[in-house]
């Protein structure tokens, strides 16, 4: 079961990643002054997808907090930096 739990964890990462790109897109088409009807239908359907995603993760025993997109771009996930050391004169 936890092989299930960690690909529709996966999944969802994949698809939340691909939502951002298709939010950006539909952004820069209204910048644009273009019509985004097909990218914001696309991006409904993929939040439709998120929920049912979201819904089979918590049928197969998930349970653990899953973070926001928002969440997601705060966090630091850059590496630690190594202490700068003093140079001897």
């Amino acid at each position: 079961m936890d092989n299930r739990i960690n690909e529709i964890r996966r999944e969802i990462s994949l698809l939340r990643a691909e939502m951002v790109r298709v939010e950006e897109t539909m952004h820069e088409e209204i910048r644009h002054d273009l019509d985004s009807t097909e990218t914001a239908l696309r991006l409904m359907a993929m939040r439709a997808d998120l929920a049912a995603l979201v819904a089979d993760w918590k049928a197969a025993g998930g349970s653990e907090h899953l973070p926001t997109i928002e969440e997601r771009l705060k966090a630091d996930n850059r590496p630690a930096q190594k202490p700068k050391t003093a140079t001897h004169l």
